[in-house]
């Protein structure tokens, strides 16, 4: 008897154990549906309104414009594939498991794409600022630099969209053929949200499921690394070439160094959102490939934090843009004030002075080549 009552108590205490982490895992991940939801929210609306000035304004043909369309694009289509799947969270029907697998798998698809537009809008503000500098000094050989970059830029927008989903190909087919979505928790959150729990017999399913997400894990962790490697040797080029640059202050006009100093300020700040954004998605991704065991409040934050900064690369992106066309707008009706203040004395003497400049940089350039 004393055995008896022993295994049902162990028994009775067990089970209100795993009640009660269930009961506080289900608070948990509800917590986390609102803040994606709020996050997603936010984002799509951000990229929607670059998509609709862009639009309004018949910008998208133009050769600046046209790297951040198609990363605003990127933006809002995952942001709406991540709202579908907070929506669906809770939600019982047959096939639920199966649509939520396919549509994790199609977000991948498309914040990888995200990735690669990133760094191609980074790319074109990097040409961007060094064909300006070949156009002050004169070099007849940016014309044919711009078209040759130009080129080169619609084909990375197309493979920045093919690439992903070819990688994504080998998950798709896996996946729904060995019924990798089985016993899948949460998979209907955010990347990275659901562990894979499969409690089928067969060994043959549990080793190629367990393949298909080690696969997901590393082309997400490789290509971050190779998209942010990137950025960080573009951001060295640019201070470069920025540095430079000031040596030319003679002969720039007040708007055309606005315009500059507006590009060298993008070209710092989306590297900086990127980072921001994917980077506590990345260290998670990292430690669940490590798996390491009994760490549920490491999870736990990183869980939140992905929850507030993988959904809002979107408003990031357009707080970048939105500050940065404030910015120049500024400096462009100061420009304008200050030329309607200045009394014809104070603006012959201005370019008297930068004609000086003009000379010394002129036998700065003469030493030092250009880039």
């Amino acid at each position: 008897m004393e055995h008896l009552s022993r295994a049902v108590g162990t028994r009775f205490w067990t089970s209100g154990f795993n009640a009660s982490t269930e009961e506080h895992s289900a608070e948990f991940y509800a917590a986390l549906r609102w803040i994606q939801f709020s996050m997603v929210i936010l984002s799509i609306v951000a990229s929607g309104s670059i998509i609709g000035y862009t639009a309004l304004q018949q910008l998208a043909r133009h050769s600046e414009i046209r790297p951040l369309f198609y990363l605003s694009l990127s933006d809002l289509m995952l942001g709406v594939c991540w709202l579908i799947g907070i929506l669906l969270y809770g939600e019982s029907f047959s096939a639920q498991s199966i649509a939520c697998y396919n549509l994790q798998v199609t977000g991948q698809v498309l914040y990888i794409s995200s990735f690669c537009y990133t760094l191609n809008y980074t790319w074109c503000l990097y040409r961007d600022l060094r064909s300006r500098i070949h156009t002050m000094v004169n070099d007849t050989s940016c014309l044919k630099i711009t078209e040759s970059s130009n080129r080169l830029s619609r084909i990375v927008i197309i493979l920045s969209s093919l690439i992903p989903l070819l990688l994504m190909v080998p998950v798709f087919c896996v996946g729904n053929e060995y019924t990798c979505y089985t016993n899948l928790n949460n998979s209907c959150l955010l990347l990275h949200t659901g562990m894979l729990e499969l409690n089928s017999s067969y060994k043959v399913q549990k080793s190629m499921c367990h393949s298909v997400s080690l696969y997901r894990t590393t082309i997400f962790l490789v290509t971050f690394c190779f998209v942010l490697l990137g950025l960080v040797i573009l951001l060295i080029k640019t201070r470069i070439l920025y540095k430079k640059l000031v040596t030319l202050t003679g002969f720039l006009g007040d708007q055309q160094w606005a315009k500059i100093s507006t590009i060298e300020r993008r070209v710092f700040l989306y590297p900086t959102a990127f980072l921001f954004c994917w980077g506590p998605a990345t260290i998670l991704a990292m430690v669940k490939l490590l798996n390491p065991i009994n760490m549920p409040a490491l999870y736990a934050v990183l869980y939140i934090l992905q929850a507030f900064t993988a959904a809002s690369q979107g408003l990031l992106n357009c707080i970048v843009y939105g500050w940065t066309q404030r910015t120049l707008r500024f400096m462009r009706q100061k420009t304008h004030r200050d030329v309607d203040t200045q009394t014809p004395l104070l603006r012959s003497q201005k370019q008297s002075y930068s004609s000086m400049q003009s000379s010394s940089a002129m036998n700065q350039l003469a030493i030092t080549p250009t880039l």
